[in-house]
């Protein structure tokens, strides 16, 4: 059987991009310090604990039977609690430090280019793009703007909160005169009274439970959608891109 001319170039042209395909270069970019790596693990895992563990002491489980002396799960969970809110705390500090000395990336999260005109016109594209009205994503490097900017507001400013709000709280138990007292006991009287903070830190533990499901969904998505990978760089460092295109 003989093919036509039509046939045959047609041939052609799906081997030349079956080629393209196999010799086309992968590009990759070593983007996140093994610091950052660790510091956002460690993070993921001890806001978890204090979720759990926040949940259950704004809503206690019901009295355990037999001597109080033999159950100390409330006092477990407000330890785990505690350790918890001192370990997100010192990696934060420490996650400030290094956006000082780490490379560029490590400071995007903090320092967003909000007065950049090109900026703010790419953060309407990555919204068009997660609304699903333009076809092709950007490539970026590091975050892009609109994580950024949802980064900064959502998570750093929401995880300070946390932290001043969560030690007021702390210095209660401590006592007064203490350095927990000390440090944060005016966050108390500046929001009222003891119970509007730990309302306020009751919701801000909600936030970030509603935080972490978007920041999951958009990851995977982005991991799955976009032109560069995004979990495996959290993991390994390097950000691995899809095609070879420059913009």
């Amino acid at each position: 059987m003989t093919m036509s001319v039509k046939d045959k170039e047609g041939v052609a042209e799906g081997e030349q991009k079956a080629e393209e395909l196999i010799t086309r270069k992968q590009t990759a970019v070593y983007v996140y310090e093994a610091p950052v790596r660790l510091w956002h693990w460690i993070t993921v895992f001890s806001v978890i604990t204090l979720c759990l563990t926040g949940y259950f002491i704004g809503s206690p489980l019901p009295t355990q039977p037999g001597e109080a002396i033999d159950n100390y799960l409330m006092g477990y969970i407000r330890f785990a609690h505690f350790t918890a809110g001192y370990i997100v705390a010192i990696a934060f500090v420490a996650r400030i430090y290094w956006a000082i000395v780490g490379n560029h990336h490590a400071r995007e999260l903090f320092f967003p280019k909000m007065f950049s005109a090109k900026w703010w016109k790419e953060v309407g594209h990555e919204v068009r793009w997660y609304l699903f009205m333009e076809r092709t994503p950007k490539k970026y490097i590091g975050h892009n703007p609109l994580g950024q900017l949802a980064m900064f507001f959502f998570f750093v400013l929401g995880m300070m909160f946390m932290i001043v709000t969560g030690f007021a709280l702390y210095g209660e138990g401590l006592g007064m005169g203490s350095w927990a007292d000390q440090m944060f006991g005016w966050v108390i009287p500046l929001m009222g009274q003891s119970q509007d903070v730990h309302t306020w830190h009751h919701l801000g533990m909600w936030y970030l439970i509603i935080f972490i499901m978007i920041h999951v969904y958009v990851a995977v998505r982005e991991d799955i959608m976009s032109r560069q990978s995004m979990i495996s760089t959290m993991i390994g460092g390097w950000r691995m891109f899809k095609d070879d295109r420059p913009d």
